[in-house]
């Protein structure tokens, strides 16, 4: 994916921690949000904040409970594992959907390896959200049974 330019994701000049549209085609191409109306994937894109970290800082830690869901839009991060194991992120990788959903204990460190600029959606309003729209419940449920039967296929 090609880097893409910070700027473009500062909707109004009123807030400029706020998403605006720019960014429904990333969030269009994360797994839990793939084949959603774009109706849903803007109210979810109204949710979301834009979050810069410095460099060497941690976006999130093992064992701390999953607050938030992340899109990195510029910069790199490197996921550690408790075992040691380490992957590197880059623009368009995403971490922590599931803790939209649940709220469980993270699994790695998430670290800055520079400058990180993210698009981060809170889990509690992603709850009001969801209660308030049951379709949009319903294509999560969807979601999530289809990567459930693709891990169990993968698994035998």
């Amino acid at each position: 994916m090609s880097q893409l330019t910070p700027r473009a994701a500062l909707s109004t000049p009123h807030d400029p921690h706020r998403v605006g549209h720019e960014w429904l085609v990333m969030l269009a191409e994360v797994p839990l949000f793939k084949g959603l109306p774009k109706r849903h994937l803007r109210r979810i894109a109204k949710l979301a904040q834009i979050r810069r970290f410095a460099p060497g800082s941690t976006l999130i830690r093992a064992g701390e409970p999953g607050r938030a869901f992340y899109v990195l839009l510029d910069g790199n991060a490197r996921v550690v594992r408790p075992s040691g194991r380490a992957r590197r992120l880059g623009v368009g990788d995403y971490f922590g959907e599931m803790a939209l959903l649940d709220g469980a204990a993270r699994s790695a460190d998430v670290i800055a390896e520079g400058e990180v600029l993210t698009l981060t959606i809170g889990s509690s309003g992603f709850a009001k959200l969801v209660r308030a729209e049951p379709a949009l419940a319903q294509a999560l449920l969807r979601a999530l049974a289809g990567r459930l039967r693709a891990a169990e296929r993968t698994d035998t």
